[in-house]
């Protein structure tokens, strides 16, 4: 039996019953998403094999390149490494779509303006689509599915117990949905396989819409805060940056599978010089619009400065969209 994991959650439902849209750009964005919706079991061809031991990533890829015991593999072990990597990392993807499919559907209640639980609904709509084909690429072409990282969920069951509609989309939105955009990009310009390849690109154009939507639900909301609310923003922010640039180095089911301790892998993954820059990039869509959004103040500076995060406030992300053919 599938483990079921529940949380209890509360926040105050909105009825809105003014309709009109106000100003900040979420109608456009609505029309938008209703244009580009698209269906997983058309547009994408899942008849193409897939070999999960060939090269779907290029060799070398791995972050685990400098672990001693890495080096020590044979040609065998290092495919079924990559395998396992792979696995791992769109696992936690397909997870993190389901929680992000969840505070989606809070946000069509939470919301308190029409435009955004308009937007909110169209966005659940994307969310469940890509558990889909997350799942469909996992199970069906990989045939092996992890569990969640515990650090991973945490986070999400904060973001998601979390009364506040704000912290909803911080979490969400800033957080969770701007790492996974950097990642999805990072994979894409390398990945060799054509259906994953063409499955995060499509992916990619929803995500991107919805990291947009953070940013212009909470612009200029926060400003107004009073100061003790503003701190309890800040307070949230460098915790779930901080969980979240140190769970990537966990590799959370590799240690197991491969017979390797824990700890040892885990240091070497927070240690590497190539593990540090790639995790840090991840963070290259959330810093700038923290920026936007006017929560880079002093506390928080200070906290992405120790992370290591701080290089990325003057990042263009849509720069790097355009790149990737996504506008």
């Amino acid at each position: 039996m599938m483990e079921l994991h529940q949380i209890l959650t509360s926040f105050d439902t909105a009825f809105v019953w003014k309709y009109g849209d106000l100003g900040r750009g979420l109608g456009e964005l609505y029309a938008r998403a209703k244009q580009h919706q698209w269906d997983g079991a058309v547009h994408l061809d899942w008849s193409r094999d897939v070999d999960p031991e060939s090269e779907i990533m290029p060799r070398g890829a791995s972050l685990l390149e400098l672990f001693e015991p890495v080096r020590r593999l044979d040609a065998g072990e290092r495919r079924r490494l990559a395998h396992a990597e792979l696995a791992l990392l769109l696992s936690q993807f397909l997870h993190g779509e389901q929680g992000a499919m969840i505070v989606a559907s809070q946000l069509c209640s939470a919301a308190p303006w029409m435009d955004a639980k308009r937007y909110a609904a169209t966005q659940t709509m994307d969310e469940a689509r890509h558990v889909e084909v997350f799942h469909r690429y996992v199970h069906d072409k990989l045939e092996w599915e992890m569990p969640i990282d515990p650090d991973a969920r945490q986070l999400l069951d904060t973001t998601i117990r979390d009364s506040r509609w704000d912290i909803k989309y911080l979490g969400m939105q800033i957080v969770i949905e701007g790492m996974a955009m950097a990642a999805f990009g990072g994979m894409y310009q390398v990945c060799q396989e054509p259906l994953l390849k063409e499955l995060l690109l499509r992916v990619m154009r929803d995500e991107s819409r919805h990291v947009a939507f953070g940013v212009l639900s909470l612009r200029g909301f926060l400003e107004d805060l009073p100061a003790g609310e503003r701190r309890d923003r800040e307070d949230f922010l460098i915790w779930a940056c901080e969980l979240s640039r140190n769970r990537m180095a966990g590799s959370h089911g590799i240690a197991e599978l491969m017979g390797w301790k824990q700890e040892a892998l885990r240091e070497a993954m927070l240690s590497s010089p190539v593990s540090r820059s790639v995790r840090g990039a991840l963070f290259a869509r959330i810093v700038p619009n923290l920026k936007r959004l006017g929560l880079l103040t002093p506390r928080v500076r200070e906290a992405l400065a120790g992370l290591e995060l701080l290089q990325y406030e003057s990042y263009d992300p849509e720069y790097q969209e355009k790149r990737l053919g996504l506008a």
